[in-house]
This record gives structure tokens, C-alpha cells and sequence, in this order.
């Protein structure tokens, strides 16, 4: 391939493509007909002597050239942007999709207020979210499944403070802590929360992997003590819903209760040893950090956690 050559517009395509994962999302998102964005695809495909993409049931996939390419020409083509029209950037018009990972009661905490902005200020933009099943999302940022990922992701963020050379950025959003959560009618609700009545009741856990261990097991294990888990669910909203209806107890965040839809029917309590304080933060790959819609939807997350937490009356 000649790069002196290349057609540059055909790069913008093949971002539009790489971020839909579908041909037609792509033509609306570029205002272009699906053949027009079938023939520019080719082109590139010629210049690069590769597939790029294989069409499946419900889109496209990237091939491994195209997954190794799409971070440097997204990165580029936000630079680029960033530098010739900074100053004309206007959130009413801008047309892009966001995707986001996070789990389902922050999600319940964000996107309320997300969608208000959107359907008044920013008509053009759409949100897509996406399944967090990792306390480590740097993959699907790498790989461009995702554009924001928020979430405790507590090795990823020792990493980088530490210095670890990556291309993810991060900033913290607020640091809260666990609690014991039961309904108003368990044995538990009117009785001190000890270390023995806590070991000895059952327990549900929240877990994104599903893996029966957390946290508060590692701190219990510490004090040669452990707890039984009967039960272990991915989604905060499910655990408030069974936790309301059962004898099971469980630990949640704080701030993520109201979430759940459950708070009217449940007893918080404080843990009887010291856990963690969990750390909330956004991630994202660096290749966005000047793109001005990304730096719109990074200052709205910001505003939403000072707004939530002030109306909480929880230090964010």
C-alpha cells in the first residue's frame, strides 16, 4: 500500500463501521448510503489487503488487522478534530454513539439524568450499554467494545497510579463504602451486628463474574473467620429484590442501595470489622482524551456524581 495514496475519507468510514458494528448504523451515522459505505469499505480493504470485517447474523466483526489498526485511527482522527475545530464543537449537532459499561445500579444512578440532557440538549447522540462482567475492563477499551467503562475496578486503578505504562486513562468519580443490607422483618434487624451473628447468617453476594468470593471474604478470611454464601447474583436490582423478600443478608455499596428500588423495605446496618473503601472511577482509552464529545459525556458523569451525591447527602 502506498500511504501517499490512501484516500483519508475512507478511514472515517472504517471508524464509523469499527464503532456500529454494523454497515447501515454506520451510513446514518456518516449521512451516506449503505452501498456508498459498502464501496468505501472495499476500497480500504484493497488498499490494506485485508477483510477488515466479516459479516455475521446481527452485523459485522473486525478481523485481527482491523482490531490492531482502529485504536490508532480512532486516536488520530479525534486529534485531528480536536485541533482544526475546537472552538465550533456543539453538542446539539453532534450525531455520535457512546457506549458504556457499568453495572445495573449505576447505571439506574447515571442514566436517568443522562437521557434528560440527551432528549434536551443533545438529540443527535446515542448511548449503548454494555455488559460489565469484569472488575478489569482495560480489554474492552483496547479493543474498542467500549468507550467509557465506571465501575470499583481496584487493581486496574493501583496499576496506573503506580505508573504503569498504558494507553487507559482514569479519573475517580467518588469513593464510598460497604454496608450490611436486610430486610425490616429479618432476626438481624433489631439485634447489634456482631462478627459472630454476621458470620452466622446466610448471605447473598454480588458478584459481576459470578465468582462466589469478594472482597469481605478476603478481609473475614484475614481474621481466620468466613461467612456462607448461599446465593450469588450479578445485578444490584436483583439482590435488593431478593434480599427484600428473604432472610438473606448481603454488603452494597452505600450509594447503590437506592438503586436497587428496595430502600423503603430495607435495614442498613454498619459491618462489624473494617472493610475496603470502594473507589468508583471511569475509564477510558486515551485515543478519546481530546475527542470533545467524549470530553462532553466525562464532564455530564461528573455532574451527575456531584449532583447524586449532594441529593444523597453522601461526600462524593
Amino acid at each position: 500500500m502506498n500511504f501517499l495514496t490512501l484516500d483519508l475519507n475512507l478511514l472515517r468510514v472504517f471508524d464509523a463501521v469499527m464503532t456500529e458494528q454494523n454497515l447501515t448504523r454506520a451510513a446514518n451515522q456518516l449521512a451516506m448510503t449503505q452501498p456508498a459505505v459498502s464501496n468505501a469499505l472495499r476500497r480500504l480493504r484493497d488498499a490494506l489487503s485485508d477483510d477488515l470485517v466479516i459479516r455475521t447474523a446481527h452485523g459485522v466483526k473486525p478481523t485481527p488487522r482491523a482490531e490492531e489498526l482502529w485504536p490508532i485511527v480512532r486516536r488520530s482522527l479525534s486529534e485531528l478534530e480536536a485541533v482544526i475545530t475546537p472552538e465550533t464543537f456543539d453538542i446539539t449537532r453532534a450525531q455520535n454513539t457512546f457506549r458504556m459499561a457499568m453495572v445495573d445500579a449505576t447505571a439506574a444512578l447515571w442514566l436517568p439524568s443522562l437521557v434528560r440532557t440527551i432528549l434536551h440538549d443533545a438529540p443527535r447522540i446515542k448511548i449503548r450499554m454494555m455488559p460489565l462482567t469484569t472488575r478489569d475492563p482495560r480489554a474492552m477499551l483496547l479493543r474498542g467494545d467500549v468507550d467509557l467503562a465506571v465501575g470499583f475496578f481496584p487493581w486496574v486503578t493501583a496499576q496506573l497510579a503506580d505508573g504503569h505504562k498504558s494507553q487507559i486513562r482514569h479519573e475517580r468519580l467518588y469513593t464510598g463504602h460497604y454496608v450490611c443490607v436486610m430486610h425490616k422483618g429479618h432476626p438481624l434487624a433489631d439485634q447489634e451486628m456482631t462478627l459472630d451473628t454476621y458470620c452466622s447468617a446466610d448471605h447473598l453476594l454480588v458478584s459481576l463474574s459470578g465468582k462466589p468470593h469478594a472482597v469481605i471474604d478476603d478481609v473475614l478470611a484475614s481474621m481466620d473467620r468466613e461467612r456462607r454464601i448461599l446465593l450469588t447474583v450479578n445485578q444490584f436490582f436483583t439482590a435488593g429484590r431478593i434480599v427484600a423478600s428473604s432472610d438473606l443478608i448481603t454488603v452494597l455499596p452505600r450509594h447503590l442501595i437506592a438503586a436497587t428500588g428496595m430502600s423503603e423495605a430495607l435495614v442498613v446496618k454498619e459491618l462489624p470489622f473494617l472493610t475496603p473503601e470502594e473507589h468508583v472511577d471511569m475509564l477510558w482509552h486515551e485515543r478519546d482524551a481530546r475527542n470533545p464529545a467524549h470530553n462532553w459525556l466525562r464532564e455530564h458523569l461528573r455532574a451527575v456524581t456531584h449532583d447524586s451525591f449532594e441529593r444523597m447527602n453522601i461526600p462524593s
